[in-house]
Protein backbone atom coordinates (compact mmCIF):
# COMPACT_ATOMS: atom_id res chain seq x y z
CA UNK A 1 0.00 0.00 0.00
CA UNK A 2 1.34 3.24 -1.38
CA UNK A 3 -0.74 5.15 1.44
CA UNK A 4 -2.00 7.91 -0.67
CA UNK A 5 -5.05 8.36 1.65
CA UNK A 6 -2.91 9.07 4.30
CA UNK A 7 -0.53 11.13 2.44
CA UNK A 8 -2.77 13.60 1.55
CA UNK A 9 -4.28 13.83 5.19
CA UNK A 10 -0.43 14.43 6.23
CA UNK A 11 0.22 16.92 3.32
CA UNK A 12 -2.93 19.37 4.38
CA UNK A 13 -1.88 19.14 7.81
CA UNK A 14 1.71 20.24 7.43
CA UNK A 15 0.71 22.36 4.88
CA UNK A 16 2.84 20.44 2.54
CA UNK A 17 1.43 21.60 -0.85
CA UNK A 18 -1.69 19.06 -0.57
CA UNK A 19 -3.90 18.49 -2.80
CA UNK A 20 -7.44 16.95 -3.48
CA UNK A 21 -8.24 13.38 -3.89
CA UNK A 22 -9.53 11.31 -6.45
CA UNK A 23 -11.59 8.20 -6.30
CA UNK A 24 -12.72 5.78 -8.59
CA UNK A 25 -14.62 2.44 -8.44
CA UNK A 26 -15.89 -0.39 -11.12
CA UNK A 27 -19.20 1.04 -11.45
CA UNK A 28 -18.34 5.24 -11.68
CA UNK A 29 -15.58 7.60 -13.13
CA UNK A 30 -12.99 9.42 -11.62
CA UNK A 31 -14.50 11.77 -8.78
CA UNK A 32 -12.95 14.29 -6.73
CA UNK A 33 -12.63 14.01 -3.07
CA UNK A 34 -11.65 17.73 -1.57
CA UNK A 35 -9.36 16.88 1.20
CA UNK A 36 -10.41 19.37 3.29
CA UNK A 37 -13.19 17.72 3.83
CA UNK A 38 -11.66 15.36 5.46
CA UNK A 39 -11.16 17.97 8.65
CA UNK A 40 -14.42 19.36 8.64
CA UNK A 41 -16.03 20.27 11.82
CA UNK A 42 -19.16 18.62 13.62
CA UNK A 43 -20.89 21.85 11.97
CA UNK A 44 -19.85 20.59 8.98
CA UNK A 45 -20.76 16.67 9.38
CA UNK A 46 -23.80 14.88 7.34
CA UNK A 47 -26.51 14.77 9.97
CA UNK A 48 -25.87 10.87 10.42
CA UNK A 49 -22.60 11.55 11.72
CA UNK A 50 -23.47 14.18 13.40
CA UNK A 51 -26.30 11.59 15.09
CA UNK A 52 -23.78 9.18 15.23
CA UNK A 53 -21.88 11.39 17.58
CA UNK A 54 -24.51 12.57 19.34
CA UNK A 55 -25.09 8.89 20.84
CA UNK A 56 -21.44 7.81 21.36
CA UNK A 57 -20.96 6.60 25.28
CA UNK A 58 -18.49 5.46 27.42
CA UNK A 59 -14.95 4.87 26.03
CA UNK A 60 -14.99 5.01 22.27
CA UNK A 61 -13.09 3.13 19.52
CA UNK A 62 -12.89 4.76 16.03
CA UNK A 63 -12.57 2.78 13.23
CA UNK A 64 -10.68 3.65 10.27
CA UNK A 65 -10.07 7.35 12.26
CA UNK A 66 -8.74 8.92 8.58
CA UNK A 67 -7.79 12.79 9.99
CA UNK A 68 -9.65 12.24 13.40
CA UNK A 69 -12.42 14.85 12.68
CA UNK A 70 -14.78 12.34 14.82
CA UNK A 71 -12.32 11.72 17.62
CA UNK A 72 -10.91 15.36 17.81
CA UNK A 73 -14.61 16.26 18.34
CA UNK A 74 -15.67 13.75 20.86
CA UNK A 75 -12.05 14.32 23.03
CA UNK A 76 -13.40 18.17 22.60
CA UNK A 77 -16.32 16.96 24.85
CA UNK A 78 -14.51 15.38 27.41
CA UNK A 79 -14.73 11.41 25.85
CA UNK A 80 -12.41 8.77 26.22
CA UNK A 81 -11.86 8.44 22.14
CA UNK A 82 -9.24 5.85 20.43
CA UNK A 83 -8.63 6.61 16.60
CA UNK A 84 -7.26 3.51 15.13
CA UNK A 85 -6.25 3.57 11.42
CA UNK A 86 -3.90 1.15 9.16
CA UNK A 87 -2.45 4.29 7.50
CA UNK A 88 0.69 5.58 9.51
CA UNK A 89 0.98 8.84 8.00
CA UNK A 90 -3.14 9.30 8.72
CA UNK A 91 -2.34 8.69 12.16
CA UNK A 92 0.29 10.64 12.26
CA UNK A 93 -1.47 13.72 11.51
CA UNK A 94 -4.13 12.69 13.93
CA UNK A 95 -1.48 12.86 16.44
CA UNK A 96 -0.34 16.24 15.24
CA UNK A 97 -3.83 17.64 15.76
CA UNK A 98 -4.11 16.64 19.18
CA UNK A 99 -5.74 13.25 19.46
CA UNK A 100 -4.10 11.86 22.67
CA UNK A 101 -4.98 8.40 21.59
CA UNK A 102 -3.90 7.86 18.17
CA UNK A 103 -2.30 4.62 17.09
CA UNK A 104 -1.80 2.40 13.52
CA UNK A 105 -3.92 -0.64 13.88
CA UNK A 106 -6.28 -3.07 11.73
CA UNK A 107 -9.11 -3.84 13.66
CA UNK A 108 -9.12 -7.49 13.41
CA UNK A 109 -5.61 -7.66 15.41
CA UNK A 110 -6.93 -5.43 18.27
CA UNK A 111 -6.57 -6.88 21.80
CA UNK A 112 -9.98 -8.90 22.66
CA UNK A 113 -9.13 -7.91 26.66
CA UNK A 114 -10.26 -4.25 25.64
CA UNK A 115 -13.98 -4.12 25.61
CA UNK A 116 -15.09 -0.80 23.76
CA UNK A 117 -18.91 0.90 25.31
CA UNK A 118 -19.39 2.60 21.32
CA UNK A 119 -17.25 1.46 18.24
CA UNK A 120 -17.68 4.02 15.51
CA UNK A 121 -17.63 3.01 11.64
CA UNK A 122 -18.10 6.44 9.85
CA UNK A 123 -18.22 7.71 6.39
CA UNK A 124 -19.63 4.39 4.61
CA UNK A 125 -18.29 2.50 7.80
CA UNK A 126 -19.75 -0.90 5.70
CA UNK A 127 -16.64 -0.30 3.19
CA UNK A 128 -14.19 -2.15 5.70
CA UNK A 129 -16.53 -4.90 5.69
CA UNK A 130 -14.70 -5.46 1.60
CA UNK A 131 -17.23 -8.35 1.06
CA UNK A 132 -20.02 -10.58 2.13
CA UNK A 133 -18.08 -13.06 2.84
CA UNK A 134 -15.49 -10.87 5.40
CA UNK A 135 -18.84 -9.84 7.01
CA UNK A 136 -18.68 -12.60 9.31
CA UNK A 137 -15.46 -12.32 10.38
CA UNK A 138 -16.10 -8.63 11.46
CA UNK A 139 -19.27 -9.43 13.44
CA UNK A 140 -17.16 -11.91 15.71
CA UNK A 141 -14.86 -8.89 15.92
CA UNK A 142 -17.30 -6.72 16.98
CA UNK A 143 -18.85 -9.33 19.53
CA UNK A 144 -15.68 -9.83 21.08
CA UNK A 145 -14.73 -6.55 21.24
CA UNK A 146 -17.90 -4.55 22.35
CA UNK A 147 -18.84 -4.00 26.24
CA UNK A 148 -21.83 -6.18 28.10
CA UNK A 149 -23.53 -2.74 27.14
CA UNK A 150 -21.97 -1.52 24.13
CA UNK A 151 -22.72 -0.20 20.81
CA UNK A 152 -21.50 -0.30 17.36
CA UNK A 153 -22.80 3.10 15.26
CA UNK A 154 -21.90 2.63 11.72
CA UNK A 155 -23.12 3.80 8.69
CA UNK A 156 -23.85 2.42 4.85
CA UNK A 157 -25.55 3.04 1.66
CA UNK A 158 -28.04 1.35 -0.25
CA UNK A 159 -26.05 1.84 -4.12
CA UNK A 160 -28.93 0.29 -5.86
CA UNK A 161 -29.76 3.35 -7.45
CA UNK A 162 -27.01 3.61 -9.56
CA UNK A 163 -27.94 0.69 -11.89
CA UNK A 164 -30.38 0.94 -14.92
CA UNK A 165 -33.70 0.53 -14.74
CA UNK A 166 -36.19 -1.62 -17.26
CA UNK A 167 -39.62 -0.98 -18.40
CA UNK A 168 -40.92 -3.09 -15.60
CA UNK A 169 -38.92 -1.22 -12.67
CA UNK A 170 -36.29 -3.87 -11.98
CA UNK A 171 -32.66 -3.13 -11.61
CA UNK A 172 -29.96 -4.15 -14.38
CA UNK A 173 -27.13 -6.01 -12.00
CA UNK A 174 -23.95 -7.16 -14.00
CA UNK A 175 -24.71 -11.09 -13.17
CA UNK A 176 -20.95 -11.53 -12.45
CA UNK A 177 -22.41 -13.52 -9.31
CA UNK A 178 -20.65 -10.88 -6.73
CA UNK A 179 -23.43 -8.46 -4.74
CA UNK A 180 -23.83 -5.85 -6.46
CA UNK A 181 -22.56 -3.69 -3.06
CA UNK A 182 -19.04 -5.09 -3.54
CA UNK A 183 -17.04 -2.73 -5.57
CA UNK A 184 -13.38 -2.00 -6.80
CA UNK A 185 -12.18 1.43 -5.51
CA UNK A 186 -9.21 2.95 -6.01
CA UNK A 187 -7.63 6.17 -5.17
CA UNK A 188 -5.23 8.73 -7.07
CA UNK A 189 -3.20 11.55 -5.49
CA UNK A 190 -0.72 13.77 -7.05
CA UNK A 191 -0.05 11.70 -10.19
CA UNK A 192 0.07 8.59 -8.30
CA UNK A 193 -2.25 5.25 -8.61
CA UNK A 194 -2.91 3.40 -4.66
CA UNK A 195 -3.07 -0.40 -5.42
CA UNK A 196 -6.62 -1.20 -5.79
CA UNK A 197 -9.15 -2.40 -2.13
CA UNK A 198 -12.35 -4.13 -1.89
CA UNK A 199 -15.04 -1.76 -0.79
CA UNK A 200 -18.47 -2.54 0.68
CA UNK A 201 -21.48 -0.86 -0.27
CA UNK A 202 -24.59 -2.53 1.86
CA UNK A 203 -28.11 -2.61 2.23
CA UNK A 204 -29.73 -2.35 5.55
CA UNK A 205 -31.30 -5.47 5.50
CA UNK A 206 -28.37 -7.15 4.21
CA UNK A 207 -26.70 -5.66 7.34
CA UNK A 208 -29.46 -6.56 9.69
CA UNK A 209 -29.60 -10.32 7.96
CA UNK A 210 -26.16 -10.65 8.35
CA UNK A 211 -26.42 -9.54 12.68
CA UNK A 212 -29.18 -12.18 12.96
CA UNK A 213 -27.05 -14.56 11.93
CA UNK A 214 -24.63 -13.92 14.51
CA UNK A 215 -27.29 -13.16 17.13
CA UNK A 216 -26.33 -9.48 17.02
CA UNK A 217 -29.63 -6.99 17.15
CA UNK A 218 -29.50 -4.82 14.26
CA UNK A 219 -31.68 -1.36 14.29
CA UNK A 220 -31.66 1.60 11.74
CA UNK A 221 -31.46 5.13 13.65
CA UNK A 222 -31.48 7.38 10.94
CA UNK A 223 -32.01 7.80 7.06
CA UNK A 224 -31.04 10.37 4.76
CA UNK A 225 -31.67 9.53 1.21
CA UNK A 226 -30.28 6.24 0.11
CA UNK A 227 -27.77 6.07 3.37
CA UNK A 228 -28.45 4.98 7.01
CA UNK A 229 -27.06 4.70 10.60
CA UNK A 230 -27.33 2.10 12.63
CA UNK A 231 -27.19 0.70 15.45
CA UNK A 232 -25.78 -3.00 16.24
CA UNK A 233 -25.86 -4.26 20.13
CA UNK A 234 -25.17 -7.44 21.77
CA UNK A 235 -28.30 -9.91 22.15
CA UNK A 236 -29.53 -9.74 25.94
CA UNK A 237 -29.05 -13.19 27.34
CA UNK A 238 -31.94 -14.07 29.52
Amino acid sequence: MKDLFGQAILDYQTNNSPEDLYTETSISELDIMPIDYLFRGYDEMPSLEQKALQLAKGNILDVGAGAGSHSLYLQENKFDVTAIDISPKAIEACKLRGIEKANVHNFLDLNEENKFETILFLMNGTGIFQNLILINVYLDKIKKLLAENGQVLIDGTDIIYMFDEDEDGGKWIPSNGNYYGELDFTVHYKGEIEDTINWLYLDFDTLKNACNHHKLNCTKVKSEGDSYLAKITLEVRN
